[in-house]
């Protein structure tokens, strides 16, 4: 029996031969273009046209005087943002990536050309022509050379600065720190400066008022003719306190008298000294409690002016005391700015990261090869049913 032998004619073979690597060219289009051609370029400019950038880093800490070592729960508190310490260190962080900071700088150096050089490429200057040359340019630049971080945890602040030589990057970084210890000095002085204002106005006003109750107390006694009406009181009161004795003496020797010798011409010698000296009780008591010309009514004020001058008193040496403490305050100061580690000079450019950048580009382009791809697929198997 003769063997049975299959062949294909042309026309399928062809057809199999152009179809498969039609399907095999748009693979490789794509991939090329959106993951091969962004890699290319990547390569280039990081491999070949980019800058290095030297990175000086400096580490510091803002602090009071009295400050302690934090608990746990203190640290705690910190991971969530509720630390005083952190407003002080957030106020300098705040400042170095100021404007003021700019223009504090720029007063030291001149930032367009350390932070802009002709020699770079336009991409790694802090302020490229597309972005004109105005100021703010140049501080959206300047924000993009530094890098200020905190630590939650330590309490340490990390700034790092970028420029296109060693030298500029350490300098730069040092005059930084310098503004922040010179913002903490500021800080201290004007807190210092109102705590003491506050003082001596409080001092000033005390002052004042035990000088109106001391006049008012000087006058009350000029007019009155006496120290201390409280004594002339007592004095009185011991008067006529004698005087009411010697009135029940003579009194009782007036009855005796008249019991035994109803007609002795001594009666009416006693009667009349009897009535001399209740008029003069009368009339000290209405020294005493009279109308307005008598002694109670003046009691009555200057028992009033002496307890404001005692309130007055008091008041007066609770100011001075806070003046004191103000004022001893002030040569003390509050706030401290503690470089930890001083600002380096590098010895080899850190920036940028040429690999690591290639590498960026490659996978970011590969992942949105693939989206698409599947994307794609997807579209195509729907389109097929």
């Amino acid at each position: 029996m003769a063997d049975t032998k299959l062949t294909y004619l042309g026309a399928p073979e062809e057809a199999a031969r152009s179809a498969a690597p039609s399907q095999v060219r748009r693979l490789p289009l794509g991939f090329l273009i959106i993951v091969g051609l962004p890699t290319l370029v990547g390569a280039l400019y990081y491999g070949v046209i980019a800058s290095p950038r030297y990175v000086s880093e400096s580490h510091f800490v803002v602090r009071s005087a009295g400050s302690a070592q934090p608990s746990g729960l203190g640290l705690a508190l910190q991971g969530v943002g509720l630390s005083a310490g952190m407003n002080d260190a957030f106020a300098v962080h705040e400042y170095l990536s100021s404007r003021d900071s700019l223009k504090a700088l720029q007063t030291r150096f001149d930032l367009k050309n350390m932070l802009s050089p002709p020699n770079v490429d336009w991409f790694s200057r802090a302020r490229p022509p597309w972005e004109g040359q105005s100021e703010e340019a140049l501080y959206k630049g300047f924000q993009r050379k530094l890098t200020v971080g905190y630590d939650a945890t330590s309490g340490i602040s990390t700034l790092r600065v970028e420029a296109f030589n060693a030298k500029d990057a350490k300098a730069i970084n040092t005059a930084m720190l310098d503004g922040g210890e010179a913002l903490v000095n500021r800080l201290n002085e004007r807190s210092a400066a109102n705590a003491v204002r506050d003082a001596q106005r409080s001092y000033e006003q005390a002052r004042a008022e035990v000088a109106a109750s001391h006049q008012a107390l000087t006058a009350l006694r000029n007019s009155a003719q006496f120290i201390d009406p409280r004594a002339a009181v007592a004095e009185t009161t011991e008067v006529v306190s004698g005087l009411l004795v010697t009135i029940a003496q003579l009194r009782a020797e007036r009855a005796q008298l008249a019991a035994e010798a109803p007609s002795s011409p001594q009666l009416p010698n006693l009667d009349s000294r009897i009535a001399a000296y209740e008029r003069q009780v009368a009339e000290a008591r209405a020294k005493a409690t009279g109308g307005a010309a008598s002694l109670a009514p003046k009691v009555g004020v200057y028992e009033d002016l002496m307890m404001r001058r005692e309130i007055a008193d008091k008041v007066m040496a609770q100011a001075t005391a806070a003046l004191l403490t103000a004022e001893q305050d002030a040569r003390r100061q509050k706030l401290y700015l503690e470089r930890i580690v001083e600002p380096n000079e590098p010895d080899k450019p850190l920036e940028p990261k040429r690999l690591m950048a290639i590498l960026t580009i490659f996978a970011s382009s590969l992942l949105v090869y693939a989206v698409g791809w599947l994307i794609w697929a997807g579209v195509r198997e729907h389109r097929q049913d």
